[in-house]
């Protein structure tokens, strides 16, 4: 983000006097603009309290969970300052240079984030396992590229959520929108340029032209960011298209007659007090379960105007700070020193703590903050050595090509050491090729051996699949479990399609995980297999929020009354394999109540029922911790009683409460014994693709054993002797 605007030198300019009209010489309403070039100390200020919202919502000290909103303040100040100096320089010269723009920006900008990038590049080299440092280091390429919110949006990342498992480099997603703002921005601004360059009174028809385009973009983008926060919160919070409207406010405050207004002095003071209050508040009364960005990011994107504005200078004013007002707060020798730094405290903060968590495991508040405090230190170094010798070079800013180098550069270096940690940690991992099922030793139908007396006796030797393989070794079914966002699932018949007989696994991705096995069993038998599985939708008749959608998960509800409804009134299926999580409530009653809400229509399709128990939730990323202990894949064994918590719907089945379905389960394989602990790995088979889900090679494995399992609970789905 833009942390600007003392001004660098720039190269001078000779324009002949008879080349200025007097309007603009007079500083006239159609001359140089709101809001004139003068330094705003307060607003260097403003940047002081954004930082350490931001710093204190990273380091989770209690209180303060609405730190996050440090972003929206530091989006504002970006579009009133740019805006400002584009619209001035348009207005002065009557036209934009974009190449002495983007010079500037490069060198203020990308040097420091180069450094920064080029020492989480080499720190995670050695701080994090190889599964993960390869994720840094495609982490490191995508900030470098000013593409790392796409790349977040992409992985479906919670910022609101943000862990110890998230990237060094997360908060690159803010940068990454303003560099891409500014790319959009600054050329739009210049075909406007052009486009009234010959207006007699040009500075009114600038600002007047750029405030509509400005006001239209503003309404359009809050509207889009008020449908993603409905229905894509990972894409309304990183998106650009849904921050743009943010940045317009900023902008329309450069472009509004502000400065010919002489406001009362009471009524700035009240203006910019009641923004500072409104931004301490969402700090304070803001969290993660915020809907956010939508209406809840108007509070204190508003709040930043209305701290902006209290000090624009009125007609014929020179500082409206006064005694009492919350600029000259701002404006104080602390604030100001800490606002300086706060662009390379902001690129520091955030690794830091990333990579000493990665190293030490989860940390409290107290050490967090520790940690952040001691981010100054490299801040410090940074905006010492590099962000302010290329801002205020001669050599540097005397053509506009040299800084553009300075800022390729930047570029070129993190790029070229992204790739070369991240091709070595590739070459170390092995291939990331899809496992060949058909070349897996058989799985053992009864016993305690995972695998067949032949796979099982073979001890030493890679993993399968390797950590690389388990991150995407997931079940081939084309797509079928459905995103959070849709409400009907396709027909996802698999097999004999033509079959009149078919096997249906239904519920959410953890039945999803049986889809090889299934499959198997109802090719053996000629028939067609139906997936119906949608992700984090409970099976049973449970009202939840999705983390993906950051809401009500309304789209569930529809899906689990769509499916019920076809399995009703459609053909009558064969067998009937339901599975879901088992952590959706803790509420024994209220699981029991919304199961049979759900098994109640279900029974009317005629067709018997199996549940499969609930599989281990290990709670940690089973891959990378594999990456890290290649030969010791025991470090990754992860505790029973969290991984492994009474099935309540199974021992309900037991006990027969529960008519019409059937019971089986595989965890005394994959938790084999009553010890403390549950392997991530048996007999070579890495068993877990994420912190949660089989591997599809592990399930391939288990396919005997379910089959013999369906066969002893009486329910095996083998056509009787002489059925047509």
């Amino acid at each position: 983000m833009d942390f600007l605007l003392a001004p660098g030198p720039r190269r001078k300019r000779s324009t002949p006097p008879s080349t200025v009209p007097p309007a603009r010489r007079s500083g006239g309403e159609s001359g140089p603009s709101p809001h004139r070039s003068t330094f705003r100390p307060d607003i260097e200020g403003l940047r002081a309290v954004a930082v350490l919202a931001v710093l204190a919502f990273h380091a989770e000290i209690p209180g303060l969970a609405g730190g996050f909103i440090g972003v929206d303040v530091f989006f504002v100040i970006s579009g009133y300052l740019i805006t400002g100096l584009l619209v001035r320089e348009a207005i002065t010269t009557g036209r934009i240079r974009l190449g002495d723009f983007f010079s500037r920006r490069a060198r203020r900008l990308l040097p420091s984030a180069a450094v920064v990038l080029a020492a989480v590049a080499v720190a995670g080299a050695w701080l994090t396992v190889p599964l993960r440092r390869t994720d840094l280091e495609y982490d490191v390429l995508a900030s470098a590229l000013s593409l790392a919110n796409w790349r977040f949006i992409s992985q479906q990342t919670d910022y609101l959520a943000a862990g110890p498992e998230q990237s060094p480099l997360l908060h690159f997603w803010s940068l990454a929108v303003e560099e891409q703002f500014y790319l959009f921005w600054a050329p739009l601004l210049a075909v406007v340029v052009l486009s009234v360059a010959r207006a007699v009174r040009r500075g009114r028809a600038v600002r007047s032209v750029v405030a509509l385009v400005t006001g239209a973009l503003v309404v359009g983008s809050f509207a889009l960011s008020l449908h993603w926060t409905d229905r894509a919160v990972s894409l309304a919070y990183l998106g650009t298209p849904s921050r743009v409207w943010q940045f317009g406010v900023g902008a329309l405050l450069a472009l509004l007659p502000w400065h010919l207004l002489r406001g009362p002095r009471p009524l700035r003071l009240l203006c910019g007090w009641s923004g500072a209050v409104a931004i301490g508040w969402c700090v304070v009364a803001y969290d993660a379960s915020t809907p956010y960005p939508g209406l809840a990011a108007l509070v204190p994107t508003l709040a930043t105007a209305a701290v902006i504005l209290a000090a624009i200078p009125g007609r014929g004013e020179r500082n409206v700070q006064g005694p009492y007002g919350i600029g000259r707060l701002l404006a104080g020798r602390a604030p100001r020193a800490l606002g300086r730094l706060s662009y390379t405290l902001y690129l520091w903060h955030w690794p830091v703590l990333a990579l000493a968590e990665a190293r030490l495991g989860t940390l409290g508040w107290p050490a967090r903050t520790a940690l952040t405090l001691a981010a100054a230190l490299p801040a410090l170094a940074t905006m010492r050595w590099v962000e302010r010798p290329l801002r205020r070079s001669r050599t540097v800013s005397e053509l506009p090509r040299r800084g553009l180098a300075v800022g390729v550069s930047a570029i070129v270096l993190p790029v070229a050491l992204a790739l070369v940690v991240g091709t070595a940690t590739l070459h170390l991992m092995g291939p990331t090729t899809p496992v060949d099922v058909k070349g897996l030793p058989p799985g053992a139908a009864s016993g305690p051996s995972l695998l067949g007396a032949s796979g099982a006796s073979a001890t030493d030797g890679p993993v399968v699949p390797n950590p690389a393989q388990a991150r995407k070794d997931f079940p081939p079914d084309q797509g079928c479990q459905v995103a959070p966002e849709v409400t009907r699932s396709p027909e996802c018949l698999f097999g004999a399609v033509e079959s009149p007989d078919r096997i249906v696994l239904l519920g959410d991705s953890h039945a999803g995980q049986w889809f090889s096995p299934m499959l198997a069993i109802a090719a053996q038998r000629g028939w067609a297999l139906q997936e119906l599985v949608k992700q984090g939708c409970p099976l049973p008749k449970l009202a939840v929020d999705s983390p993906q959608l950051g809401r009500a998960y309304r789209e569930c509800d529809v899906w689990r009354t769509d499916v019920l409804e076809r399995l009703r009134t459609g053909p009558k299926p064969r067998l009937i394999v339901i599975a879901s999580l088992n952590r959706y409530t803790e509420d024994d009653e209220l699981l029991a109540v919304a199961w049979e809400k759900t098994l109640k229509p279900l029974r009317a399709a005629g067709a018997p029922i199996v549940y499969i128990e609930a599989t281990p939730v290990p709670g940690t990323d089973i891959p990378a911790c594999v990456s890290g202990a290649p030969d010791g894949a025991a470090a990754c064994a992860f505790s029973r009683a969290e991984a492994v918590p009474a099935d309540r719907l199974a021992r309900r089945i037991a006990t027969g409460a529960v008519p019409g379905v059937r019971s089986i389960g595989v965890n005394q394989v994959l938790c084999p014994g009553d010890g403390p602990t549950c392997p991530a790995v048996r007999e070579r088979i890495v068993l877990y693709r994420d912190d949660a889900h089989l591997t599809n090679t592990a399930a391939v494995v288990l396919t005997p054993r379910l089959e013999r399992l369906l066969t002893a609970a009486g329910t095996d789905p083998v056509r009787p002797a002489g059925s047509g």
